[in-house]
């Protein structure tokens, strides 16, 4: 059963195309690839985040986030519908940009750049952190030109673009079941088969995070159980971010896990709010916070 969507997040139609348009100025290029480390200690960190919040003009859809996201682990953001997942997901490649009257305050810094400073080209942002959204969303062309039309808009050369296909769709897990069927329509596949090949297409660009918006809501088990196993695999080349309503699927496949709740105000307005943030071990069997167990148990939610 697809869940409902994160309620804090104004209704608005994004594509990868349009995810990759906008314009803007200087770019991320100069910051470093973070290194695999043998524990978490050792680790890079991608991402500081200190004091974020968001607002959809004023509305204030997630208040006073900090935590850090360290290089090749996977991070599982869990928490009740409308507790800002989906909004502080889209914080990390700015697309909350594409959306009239959003704005973040606060300071999210990727590898020593601040990202939402003015001089950071947004496209440049998003070639570096590549998305995967809930429902599978392939471009209405062929297999091989959804993989290549990243790197095409990179200046790839058309001699590289065949190894660029066949290494994406090979470390999506799709290579063997499309290899004789490259030229034909993406809308040809099955479900679990269109998100590995949007999967393909994000880490086509060589990202160096992958973010994923409930990746497989909308699919059945087995497919559900090759994605899973498709991340696992992932991140030993890609940091990870992934929203998960499935408390079990966080539990089998993150290294860290976030959980976010909603708080009220008098006038019935609901903001989002990190509550916990702990190696994911300790959320699912020792959590600090009542609020923590009282989710993870069923009796809220």
């Amino acid at each position: 059963m697809t869940q409902e969507p994160d309620a804090t997040v104004p209704e608005v139609t994004v594509t990868a195309e349009t995810a990759a348009s906008q314009h803007t100025r200087i770019d991320v290029s100069g910051a470093a690839a973070a290194p695999m480390a043998a524990n978490r200690a050792d680790t890079q960190t991608v991402f500081h985040c200190d004091g974020v919040h968001v607002y959809y003009a004023d509305f204030l859809a997630l208040r006073n986030v900090s935590l850090n996201i360290a290089a090749h682990e996977v991070t599982a953001f869990i928490g009740p519908s409308g507790c800002g997942k989906t909004t502080f997901l889209r914080c990390f490649n700015r697309m909350n940009d594409l959306i009239e009257g959003a704005r973040v305050e606060g300071s999210i810094n990727y590898h020593g750049v601040e990202l939402y400073q003015d001089e950071v080209d947004p496209v440049e942002v998003r070639r570096r952190v590549g998305m995967v959204f809930q429902k599978p969303n392939p471009f209405p062309k062929s297999i091989y030109d959804n993989i290549a039309y990243g790197p095409r808009l990179a200046g790839a050369k058309r001699s590289e673009l065949d190894d660029i296909v066949e290494r994406s769709l090979t470390r999506a897990a799709l290579w063997d079941e499309v290899r004789d069927r490259l030229k034909t329509s993406a809308y040809g596949l099955s479900g679990g088969q269109q998100q590995r090949l949007c999967i393909a297409r994000a880490i086509a660009v060589q990202p160096d995070v992958v973010l994923m918006d409930e990746p497989c809501s909308a699919l059945d088990p087995i497919a559900t159980g090759r994605i899973e196993e498709l991340i696992a695999e992932l991140k030993t080349e890609y940091t990870i971010i992934i929203v998960t309503h499935n408390m079990q699927q966080a539990a089998r496949i993150s290294d860290m896990t976030a959980f976010f709740s909603v708080q009220a105000n008098e006038m019935g307005q609901r903001t989002g709010e990190l509550v916990e943030y702990a190696p994911t071990s300790l959320i699912f069997t020792n959590p600090d916070d009542p609020r923590t167990e009282a989710y993870i148990t069923g009796r809220v939610g």
